[in-house]
């Protein structure tokens, strides 16, 4: 079987990878290079911000994932040789509004989270600044390094014989023989198969479209900022007033985001970075005098509520979506992938596949 995956970030690299380790032949088409777009640009926390906030159906996809990281960073880190730095620091939500809701939610799914004396905060984060009154912490929550985590998908990708990778080539809509999907068009012409998977993100949308579908997937920016410190600065990610200080192992700590209605533009602006500044000095005054490496944005690809879609587009045969994760692509990609590659390959699916199938969607 030849699959043609569309979009090569997290989800389509981990999609293909899934797909090509169980026998299919895999071309894999980006319009950029590999990895450049909204899954390098996010924070990698491998949760979602406020997971009580979410659908039962992101809780599901998310616990399966965060289950399934640890295990996915060593395998890709063999495979690549590139560690994708899955690093456990937990996190810690200050005064949250709904933080009575948030330990329910907790208490229903099993999940480990629990109010903290601010006195134990401030011991186990001394950088943490004043004026917060209470937290709740989440033991065992990782953060991905993104950037790496692509880069290892990508090498690990690479080294196998049916995968194809063909970067810069976009993709402006899809080869039909009545209603089946037979392949893509590209700027390299017409490219066949026997399935296509949709997983541009953002763009996805878009691509849709060609064929009369209506798909509510659009872009949402989202701007960051990454600081550089002393390693153990930041033991514990923390999050407040719905921002974020993430901790790299090596002693960056990346404060993020905006979430801004622009279309496509990825450009970063100036009030954006004075804002995060903001945040990151009310949420830890040693940044006031560290150094900013880097501020850029990326396009979230939004859907109603968050829900991706994942399954066949049934008024196409051999037309399947694995899109729409809103801020949650890293968090969710392993289920989603793995629940992709299930339908695909017709096995019992890895979690129920029914809330987050196209039918009725689009």
């Amino acid at each position: 079987m030849t699959i043609c995956v569309v979009g090569a970030g997290v989800i389509g690299m981990l999609s293909s990878l899934q797909l090509a380790e169980q026998g299919a032949s895999v071309v894999l088409l980006d319009q950029h290079s590999a990895g450049t777009e909204a899954s390098w640009a996010g924070g990698g926390i491998v949760s979602p911000l406020y997971p009580w906030r979410y659908d039962a159906s992101i809780s599901a996809l998310a616990h399966w994932s965060q289950d399934f990281y640890p295990k996915l960073g060593e395998a890709l880190q063999q495979q690549s040789g590139i560690d994708p730095e899955v690093h456990v620091t937990g996190l810690y939500w200050l005064d949250l509004e709904d933080e009575d809701q948030a330990l329910a939610w907790a208490h229903r799914h099993t999940r480990p989270l629990h109010r903290v004396a601010m006195e134990q905060v401030r011991a186990a984060v001394p950088s943490l600044g004043e004026g917060f009154s209470k937290a709740v912490y989440m033991p065992g929550v990782a953060n991905v390094r993104n950037p790496r985590l692509l880069q290892s998908l990508r090498a690990a990708l690479a080294k196998l014989p049916n995968v194809t990778i063909i970067e810069h080539c976009p993709v402006s809509g899809f080869v039909r023989e009545g209603t089946r999907i037979v392949g893509v068009q590209t700027a390299q012409g017409e490219m066949r198969a026997d399935q296509v998977v949709v997983a541009a993100g953002a763009w996805s949308g878009n691509l849709l479209a060609t064929l009369g579908l209506e798909l509510p997937v659009k872009p949402m920016k989202g701007q960051m900022i990454l600081f550089k410190c002393a390693e153990g600065f930041l033991p514990s990610m923390v999050l407040a007033k719905r921002r974020y200080a993430i901790p790299r192992r090596d002693g960056h700590i990346l404060v993020g985001s905006t979430l801004e209605d622009v279309g496509f533009d990825k450009t970063p602006t100036k009030d954006a970075l004075e804002s995060l500044k903001a945040t990151a000095v009310d949420l830890l005054p040693g940044l006031a005098d560290a150094e900013v490496v880097k501020h850029w944005a990326g396009l979230r690809p939004a859907s109603p509520d968050g829900i991706p879609y994942i399954g066949p587009v049934r008024e196409y045969e051999g037309l399947w979506l694995n899109c729409g994760h809103f801020r949650n692509g890293l968090v969710l990609a392993p289920a989603s992938c793995q629940l992709l590659a299930d339908l695909m390959l017709d096995r019992s699916p890895c979690i129920d596949p029914e809330p987050y199938a196209p039918s009725g969607r689009l």
